[in-house]
Parts: structure tokens; sequence; C-alpha cells
């Protein structure tokens, strides 16, 4: 038999679940490398061969995206396959056409494909780009659910930045498994508020593994909630698929990959940030829910804030730290803390960058579009610790933490300071209230 060599273009997270979905275990393939992007320090690292199968004995390098090239030429790579997500739609084909040029075919995997089919009902929250408050809405849907008695167990799209190994399935009940499994801020962010609510939430790098731990968890478990990264589709063959779709960004929806996969497999759209959109932005993606699923149920939401110590931004001079994925790869100019800076009467939003420290500088050279906010990077010691000197250094006379947890529990600041939290409020008819209802009625034996 003659292989087909393989190289998978990814960012440690998607690139592993089509490896472990479509190609472990097939001997007509071989996979000779992954690539890693967006995601700072991922490359040259080794994909275990605990993980990876018998048929990889020595495991499978990962290297940097820019390597792409000479990888193909040097392997005579067959095909390469795309899997990673929120990137525009020129970005993927741009990649295609270099890897077409190289001497390779392109490959995009689909749900059908990737999807691993539970035993248990499963809810998908997902969305059209980072940063449009799956957060939020996966809280509200776990606590629809926990409301009827049930027991909810929430997986977490993977954000594998350690020890693969180790980290092949992770499961977090209570706050010191953050410190367990040695979470980056960006991990925190995400499992620290489902721990708090007091339901478990897994995450990892084997999906079909995780999943089957999670049907079942010890506390019990009636429902699965796939909680989305990105804006990459579910991992998992869904019972109700929701997709988030966003105001303040009209026409992403229909020029970022996956999303679009999002919309139009979605059973409801979540038209959010209702309160904070422009009314043209607004109906620009109501068109768009229509033309690409006119079938789905469309909800409009909105985010409202609150913060715990307005005292500390009226008047005040203020830097703004914001979700660190959302600035960086999302694009994103208005977050949390910024809408907190402006509705509690802040006097300036303090521009970090003549106070950045380490490794934020490479941030900030890599993403330069995010201008006069800080972005709450924490991948690894050396950034958190850059996090915090830059903090404390900047010339402010207060702190607005716009990140969903609260960051002076993982680094010293100096500073007055206050949290920002949001929560999905459902506007009108239909309400998400009523769609989780009905999901519970048809698909959940009590």
């Amino acid at each position: 038999m003659i292989k087909k060599k393989v190289i998978i273009i990814g960012a440690a997270g998607r690139d592993f679940h089509n490896f472990n979905t479509y190609f472990r275990g097939k001997e007509e393939y071989d996979v000779v490398a992954f690539t890693a992007a967006q995601i700072p320090d991922i490359d040259n690292r080794m994909y275990p061969a605990s993980l990876a199968g018998e048929l990889y004995p020595k495991g499978i390098p990962i290297v940097s995206e820019d390597k792409l090239t000479a990888l193909i030429k040097e392997h005579k790579a067959d095909f390469c396959v795309f899997s990673y997500s929120d990137v525009t739609y020129n970005k993927v084909m741009s990649i295609g056409a270099q890897v077409n040029a190289a001497g390779a075919s392109f490959m995009l995997l689909g749900p059908e494909h990737t999807m691993v089919k539970s035993t248990k009902p499963v809810i998908a929250v997902c969305a059209v780009r980072t940063g449009v408050g799956k957060s939020q809405t996966t809280r509200k849907v776990i606590e629809l659910l926990m409301e009827q008695g049930l027991k909810v167990v929430a997986i977490r799209h993977p954000m594998p930045y350690g020890d693969l190994e180790l980290q092949k399935v992770q499961r977090f009940a209570k706050l010191d498994d953050l410190k367990k499994h040695k979470c980056t801020i960006e991990e925190m962010e995400e499992y620290e508020p489902h721990i708090v609510r007091g339901n478990v939430i897994y995450a990892g790098v084997d999906y079909e593994a995780i999943l089957r731990d999670a049907e079942k968890d010890p506390d019990g478990c009636d429902v699965i909630v796939w909680d989305g990264g990105n804006n990459d589709f579910s991992f998992y063959t869904t019972d109700l698929y929701l997709t988030l779709l966003d105001p303040l960004r009209p026409g992403h929806e229909r020029n970022y990959y996956p999303g679009e996969i999002n919309v139009r497999i979605a059973d409801a759209l979540i038209i959010n940030k209702i309160d904070s959109a422009y009314p043209e932005g607004i109906q620009k993606v109501r068109e768009s829910a229509e033309a690409l699923n006119p079938g789905a149920v469309v909800i409009e939401a909105a985010s409202p804030i609150r913060v715990d110590n307005p005292d500390v931004i009226r008047g005040k001079r203020v830097l703004v730290v914001e979700d660190g994925p959302t600035l960086t790869h999302g694009g994103m100019k208005i977050g949390a803390g910024v809408v907190a800076a402006k509705k509690y009467g802040a006097s300036e939003m303090v521009d970090p960058r003549p106070f950045l420290k380490g490794k934020l500088k490479e941030t900030f050279d890599i993403y330069p579009e995010i201008g006069t906010l800080l972005p709450a990077m924490g991948y690894s010691d050396q950034q958190l610790a850059d996090l915090e000197s830059t903090i404390n250094n900047t010339d402010c006379d207060s702190v607005i933490i716009g990140t969903p947890i609260d960051l002076s529990r993982i680094i010293k600041i100096t500073k007055p300071y206050t949290r920002v939290y949001y929560d999905l409020q459902c506007i009108g008819e239909p309400d998400l209230k009523d769609t989780i209802a009905d999901f519970v009625k048809k698909f959940v034996k009590k």
C-alpha cells in the first residue's frame, strides 16, 4: 500500500480532533506533521505516541506554520488539511494557494466526518466569531437546564497548551483543579465560571475519550453542553445547535471560516448585543440569518454589564484589560471593559503601549490593531509576569477588568480595580427559555 502523506494545519485543538476522528488508526494515511499558528509557543512539540496510536510510535512533530511550504516539499505531501478557526475566507484560500503551489492538495473536513455521537442529549453553543458572547450564552443554557433539575456536564473546545499526554482528558469540578491541571488564564476564563456555578466541565485533547468520561461522570449526567471555542463547529453530533451572531461585526457571518457553517446548521440563531449595536448592523445580521438559514428560530438578546464599584471608573483615567483571544485573532475593538468605561463615565482610556513588558510587546507587534486596550495574555508564566508588570506600571488611575475571571486571583494588581460582569438577556420572543424547554421535552428522559 502506498500511503497518502498528510500535513494537518492547525492551532492546537481542531487539528488534533481531526486527526483523532479521521486519520488515527487508518493505514492508508501517514500524517507526517502538524503545523501550528495563532497560539504563542505551541510549535516545536510532539503529538505523543500515546495519543497518536500504534501507527506513530515516535509521535507526530508539531512545527510552525511558516515552515509549511518546506514541509510539503520535504515529505512530498499529498494533501494538507486546514484545521483551525476564526480566519477570513481570504486567509483560508491564501493558505490553500500556498499548499497547491507547493505541490499538495488542500482539504477541509466537515461536521459529518468529525462529529462524535453521544449517548446523552447534546446542546452546542457556537458562534460566527470569537467574542460574540458564547460564554454568557452557555451559562444561561446551563442555568435553564439546572432549573429543571437536570445534571449538566459541559465540554469545552480544546485549549491544550501544556503537556498533551497529561491533558488527554481533564475534569474540572473545583477551583483546585485549575491549579492541578496548570491552567493558563485563557483556560481559567472558560472553566472557572462553570465550577463556580456548580456544574462539572471537561476539556483536553482526545474528545471521544472526554465524551465517554463525561457521559458517566460520577456526579451524574443528563445533558452534555458543548461550550464552543472561536467560531469552530461542534465536535459532537448535536440535538440542539445554537449559533450566536454579532451585529457589532455585521457581515462577518458570511466572511469568516468556519462561522458560516455554524449559521447554516443551527437550529436557533441568537443575535446578541442588541443593546450596543447600531440598527443597520442588527438589520444586516437579520438578513444574513434569513438568507443562510431560513428555517432557524431567531432569538434576539443583549449582554448588559455591571461592575463591582462604579466609583473606580467614574471620572478616572482607566486601563481597560480585555479577554486576550477576543482582541487578538478575534479582532474586537469593543469588549465588556470598553462598554463599562463608557457607561460609567471614565474620563480617558489609557494607552498601555508605552508601558508594555516582555512578551506583551510581541503580541502588539503581531496584532497592532489592538490599539489602546490590554489583552489578558496568560499562556505561560512569563506572559503572566509581563501582564502583571504592564498593568502595575501603566500610568492610570484605575483598572477595568473585562475578563471572565478575577485577574487579581492570578496576579497582584497594585492599582484600584473593578471587574465587569455580563449575562445573556433575551429580548422579546422567541425566548431561549422556550427553546430549552422544547429541547428537554423532546430529548431528555427524566
